[in-house]
């Protein structure tokens, strides 16, 4: 077996496609290509540029649904503000997952306010990768379930760009332009994304649209020496919505998923993003490399919305007559509170990683200090609801929780061992280090002169890992892998909390034949302490929605399976790809505090969930592909399996997407897109605040010009 290189850069995609100018400069990846995943000794996955961009994806959690082991909670249909879990991760906010772009941590406070409020617009995005398993030690903080990477769009090699234009039959258009050229050792790239989306739910006696307005903006500039390289990015957007916490009744959803009460009229979402990153490549020989990436990101949102609307619809649900009346604007409602969530963060730090190459063994050593805080001041609007409208009264300025400074700061360290023990072994050993320490501050009065309570929280542990895999043969290899899974518990810690922590194995098998791929993998999560993220849009099962929850010792396991073969069909070949996850999430031990019994499911995480993505591809480019996904019933709140009642559970759901793309030339492609062609609209969630639909049946078609 031969050891990969220390470093690589992107693949050269212009020997693969003949188009010089999509040939990449250096993303910056943690996993690789593909190929490089079923060789891992580590389970993971890579959605690649070319599934991103066949399938036109705007939504992330559509994307995922296609990677084993990953799960999704939908939320307003468009993908906006996305939950996100893996394996032993819950969705909520993702919250438990460790989110990057570019190898760079991406949730606005990922140690004080892990909730991932900010995104980045997945029409930028390249590649989508996936790390489970013991390797993911080397990145964190959440290191239980798993570490998603966005690759963004890297420089092109040489002088060049691209325009795509997308429009849907509801009249949203996206586009999305880049263009980068290279002079000797200089390069750049600017690019943008525009998107305009009506939405598709209608407000009750409102002319007001459900949609958004999102515009980011990219640039990247790099410096390639003899045996150093230096490249900044920066990175700006800003996005309008018109979304809100408020779903449906039961009721009220079975006549018309895609109604909004007037209740919501006024809900709103603004926020902007900066990012800014410096990265400094150096060999310092043929065999040690250093990288080392100094960031920071600053984000800022007020999302402007109905509280209490939940306990309204819990009581509709329940056959209270003057709730569902109040919520459908037939009877006044007196003092109805509006709150500003308005929030600032800032997430900083320096991250350094040496690696070497010592022979059989491929040590890598790194470090990381980061710091970041949230600020909170969110006043309230008060409003009464008078013959169906909203008339405004007065606003609240704001104390206590809503009036508030949370703050961290993290030393990590880590090492990482891949030994090539011989042809046929190789081992990763792990270790990482985490030093955390936590605060809030809240305040009396609007003047922050007089503190309300203060509350800090320390903690500091090791991660042992530790993975292999042994081929068997040329074609079977087996993997396994153990280690110590960590979740910072967030600024609303107190002192006596102890971090979430977790046992975590994985045993399985992977067949690699001349046309096929078949991978199968067991996982298995034991933690002494489940600890709950609690917020607005994913309470805790105390009803909590700040700080966190003990829920009690849990398990959660399962098996993932993905295959992929192509079958040649005479003038065309048809691509085929199948994945399948099955998850078990329970507590292990009955709790008194927390109320959970030995046996109840936690919620959030399907038990059943596949995808099938198959392709029509004929020598003239012009290709078909049909994508269908199944995503099975979940619980709304902890032990719904021995509930009685009838709205503690999703519904189960299967979506259809089709997608044409034709060559009108040498550098321009034709495409039309069919996503969920059956119409299929499900109940995907209970929060926040209601039932809540998937996107319906929409028809879009583009562009794309290559230049």
């Amino acid at each position: 077996m031969g050891i990969p290189a220390l470093h690589a850069d992107a693949p050269d995609t212009a020997a693969e496609t003949g188009t010089a100018t999509e040939a990449r400069l250096a993303p910056v990846q943690i996993l690789g290509d593909v190929s490089a995943t079923q060789r891992l000794p580590g389970s993971a996955a890579v959605v690649g540029r070319e599934q991103l961009e066949t399938e036109g994806t705007t939504d992330i959690h559509q994307a995922l649904k296609t990677v084993p082991g990953v799960y999704v909670r939908e939320e307003e249909g468009a993908g906006l503000h996305p939950n996100i879990g893996i394996r032993a991760a819950p969705p909520g906010r993702s919250s438990k997952v460790t989110l990057m772009e570019d190898n760079v941590l991406i949730a606005p406070a990922p140690y004080a306010n892990p909730a991932a409020y900010y995104f980045p617009t997945t029409m930028r995005i390249s590649e989508i990768e996936v790390l489970k398993g013991a390797p993911l030690l080397r990145h964190g903080p959440q290191t239980t379930g798993g570490v998603i990477n966005l690759v963004s769009t890297p420089i092109p090699r040489e002088r060049g760009g691209s325009i795509e234009t997308v429009v849907n039959d509801r009249g949203g258009t996206d586009v999305h332009a880049m263009f980068g050229d290279r002079s000797g050792g200089w390069s750049y790239m600017i690019e943008t994304v525009q998107r305009s989306g009506a939405g598709f739910k209608d407000i009750d006696r409102s002319n007001r649209d459900t949609g958004y307005d999102i515009q980011d903006y990219v640039g990247r500039l790099r410096w390639n020496g003899e045996r150093q390289s230096v490249e900044a990015k920066i990175q700006y957007s800003e996005e309008t919505s018109n979304e809100t916490y408020l779903g449906l009744t039961d009721e009220d959803f079975a006549r018309d998923p895609n109604r909004r009460y007037g209740l919501s009229e006024i809900d709103q979402m603004e926020n902007d993003h900066l990012g800014f990153s410096v990265t400094h490549d150096i060999d310092w020989t043929d065999r040690v490399r250093m990288t080392t990436t100094l960031y920071r990101n600053e984000f800022a949102r007020n999302w402007f919305k109905l509280g209490g609307g939940g306990s309204l619809i819990d009581e509709a649900n329940q056959g209270n007559a003057t709730a569902r009346r109040m919520l459908r604007g037939e009877e006044d409602v007196a003092g109805l509170t509006y709150r500003n969530n308005n929030r600032e963060y800032v997430s900083e730090g320096v991250q350094t990683e040496l690696g070497m190459d010592l022979g059989d063994h491929r040590l890598r050593v790194g470090a990381r200090y980061h710091q970041d805080e949230m600020d909170r001041f969110q006043p309230d609007d008060i409003h009464d609801q008078v013959n169906g409208s909203l008339v405004y009264q007065n606003t609240i300025m704001p104390t206590g929780g809503n009036n508030r400074f949370e703050d961290a700061k993290a030393w990590s360290f880590w090492v990482a061992d891949e030994w090539y023990a011989n042809d046929r072994l190789t081992a990763n050993l792990l270790l990482r280090y985490e030093d955390v320490e936590t605060s809030r501050t809240q305040y009396a009065d609007v003047q922050r002169n007089v503190v309300d309570t203060r509350r800090s929280n320390s903690s500091s542990i090791w991660l042992p890992g530790a993975s292999l895999t042994y081929d068997l043969t040329d074609r079977w290899q087996m993997l396994a892998g153990v280690h110590r899974g960590f979740a910072p518990l967030g600024g609303g810690a107190t002192q006596e909390q102890d971090p979430e922590t977790s046992t975590n194995w994985e045993l399985g098998a992977r067949y690699r034949g001349s046309n096929a791929f078949v991978e199968a993998v067991g996982f298995y999560s034991d933690f002494s302490d489940f600890v709950q993220n609690c917020s607005l849009a994913t309470p805790c099962s105390d009803g909590s929605t700040s700080g966190t929850f003990s829920a009690g010792e849990a398990v959660i396991s399962g098996l993932e399976l993905r295959a992929s073969t192509r079958m040649d069909l005479g003038s065309f070949q048809a691509p085929l790809e199948a994945s399948y996850t099955y998850t078990r999430a329970e507590y292990s031990a009955d709790n008194a505090v927390s109320g959970v019994q030995k046996g109840d499911w936690l919620q959030a995480l399907p038990r059943h969930q596949f995808s099938v993505r198959v392709g029509l591809e004929h020598g003239s480019g012009w290709n078909h592909y049909a994508i269908a996904k199944y995503v099975d019933a979940t619980c709304s709140s902890d032990g719904c399996n021995r509930g009685a009642g009838d709205f503690d559970r999703t519904e189960s759901l299967t979506t259809v997407d089709l997608v044409s793309r034709y060559p009108l030339g040498k550098d321009t492609d034709l495409f039309v897109r069919a996503t969920n062609v059956l119409d299929q609209q499900k109940m995907v969630s209970r929060y926040p605040d209601g039932a809540r639909p998937n996107e319906p049946r929409t028809f879009s078609a583009g562009l794309k010009h290559r230049f």
